[in-house]
């Protein structure tokens, strides 16, 4: 039994080939970006010519892959928690039209905020959606769940989302391939209305799903990856949630835990195996990375009157990874607790790149607004965020994709004017066109600097769906032709830059200006694939 050395996305990739899907449907998002990539090179991905393109969002992203289950094939939507709220609609409604292929979502969530906005919990999003969930608490069922989650999406009727988050994304562990299952053949639904969700077929879909619930609780009743482990010490019980179960394993490397352990691995929660460790147990300790989803929920089983431990009690941290530390210490074992860092060690914030044209769009908008003042610069999510930092300090919004726009719409709605929005080519093709649109319609006194480096240079340099549409998109949207300015951001170009930004500031309506320069990064990487192809 060979065994391949993966990161846990790379694992989810190989699972789904092996597991017969037909398309991968994403936009890229740490820690979730690798899995489609992986799927990209791989040999037998091209072999069998199974979808791999990037999408424009993850709302996208998700209707596409609804349409190829609906033709019977299987699809799977990869993105990272706050993605899930771009593909929300889509995402909520699937649970409603249900499947025809078997759909996955992979959802890579992010404790403790490594590269995103909040430490939102996708689990919710299936729980409201009443659908199953796969939680891995290795990479090996990474791989498993990412294979079979197919049939059991088509055994469900339902999407399925596998959660996964940082910690496993991001580490390598030895995974077993298992046999290779073949693509589903095309065939249309036999319900010819399941995807017409018009009201009075929408009821009937909702009440199908509330009738399945039962179903899928004995699914996860049965599920090999729900497992009651007995022990003698009953004074406490421990429920592990997906990769929670690995960290109180690093705890006992003997496997010489006393007390009696639920591993949950696949929702909706075994009730019977919940219910069975209540009866037995003293205390309870719920053990789950992200939200206190669990252990909120089991005051609907036993109401306030057990005493059940966790990150609501202070047990375990509210905020941040889980980590075999903290575990040991809600256990009273032995930890390793680090020190204060010291405050002559200075901290290394991120920095844009050297020779980033992001530095020189900031030094050029920064002198053109010295005369109106500070405080009126609506930025993005992308490289060009880490502009708020010393020595540019050049913005003063980052909330979600697409948001500089309409912030800055609402912003000179308020009198703010003149506004300015920094977007970067891939969010503003992601989601800040109808933002424009809104502008334009309102004749809104904005200036949008849409700072193009040709790629999504955050998450690695892969393909931007804006490359070479920029201009045209804006035209099309309504912004006058005369205010779609283009220009190299480069120091040698500094004046002109400050002098067409001034142009701008001064126009009453919605002008854009498009700063055009290859990332430094991708660049030197494309330089490096040239020289090592001309090489071989």
């Amino acid at each position: 039994m060979q065994k391949h050395l993966l990161l846990g996305v790379e694992a989810i990739g190989q699972g789904a080939i092996d597991g017969g899907m037909s398309g991968v449907y994403a936009y890229p998002g740490t820690p979730s970006t690798e899995i489609t990539e992986y799927i990209q090179e791989n040999e037998l991905a091209k072999e069998r010519n199974i979808h791999r393109e990037w999408s424009a969002n993850e709302k996208t992203a998700m209707e596409t892959a609804l349409g190829m289950s609906y033709a019977g094939k299987r699809a799977m939507v990869c993105m990272k928690h706050v993605g899930l709220n771009v593909a929300a609609d889509a995402f909520v409604n699937a649970a409603i039209t249900g499947v025809n292929g078997g759909l996955i979502v992979t959802v890579a969530d992010d404790p403790s905020m490594h590269s995103s906005q909040n430490e939102q919990d996708s689990r919710f999003y299936a729980k409201f959606s009443m659908i199953p969930v796969l939680e891995p608490s290795n990479q090996q069922e990474a791989y498993d769940m990412a294979r079979i989650g197919f049939e059991l999406s088509e055994k469900a009727g339902v999407p399925v989302l596998l959660r996964i988050t940082t910690r496993l994304a991001h580490s390598r562990a030895g995974v077993v391939r298992k046999e290779l299952l073949d693509e589903n053949t095309m065939v249309l639904p036999k319900d010819p209305r399941q995807f017409v969700l018009l009201p009075s077929i929408a009821r009937k879909r909702y009440n199908m799903l509330l009738g399945n619930q039962d179903g899928y609780i004995q699914m996860a009743e049965e599920s090999v990856y729900n497992k009651y482990i007995d022990r003698e010490n009953k004074k406490l019980g421990i429920i592990c949630c997906g990769i929670a179960y690995n960290y109180l394993m690093e705890n006992y490397p003997e496997d010489d835990c006393p007390h009696p352990i639920l591993k949950i691995s696949q929702y909706p929660v075994p009730e019977k195996m919940i219910r069975k460790m209540e009866e037995e147990c003293d205390e309870l300790l719920v053990m789950e990375e992200g939200y206190p989803l669990v252990e909120e929920m089991l005051s609907d089983f036993f109401g306030r009157g057990k005493n059940v431990k966790g990150r609501l009690d202070g047990t375990l941290p509210r905020a941040g990874e889980l980590n075999p530390d903290w575990v040991a210490k809600a256990l009273g074992l032995p930890c390793t607790e680090g020190r204060e860092i010291p405050e002559l060690v200075e901290s290394r914030p991120p920095a844009l790149c050297m020779g980033c044209g992001h530095m020189d769009v900031y030094k050029a908008m920064n002198e053109a607004l010295e005369v109106y003042g500070k405080g009126r610069v609506f930025s993005d999510i992308g490289c060009y965020t880490l502009g708020a930092l010393p020595p540019y300090e050049s913005i003063n919004s980052c909330v979600d994709m697409g948001a500089s726009i309409t912030m800055a719409k609402g912003a000179a709605d308020a009198g703010l004017i003149p506004s300015v929005a920094v977007i970067g080519d891939s969010t503003f093709t992601h989601s800040g066109i109808t933002g424009l649109l809104d502008a334009v319609n309102e004749k809104s006194s904005i200036t949008v600097i849409i700072s193009d480096n040709e790629s999504v240079s955050m998450t690695g340099g892969q393909h931007s769906s804006a490359e070479g549409k920029i201009e045209d998109i804006c035209a099309a949207v309504g912004v006058h032709p005369d205010h779609i300015k283009v220009i190299i951001p480069h120091k040698k170009n500094h004046e002109e830059m400050v002098q067409l930004i001034n142009e701008e500031l001064a126009y009453e309506g919605v002008s854009v200006i498009v700063p055009r320069r290859e990332c430094i990064q991708r660049a030197a990487r494309m330089r490096r694939m040239a020289k090592a192809a001309k090489e071989n």
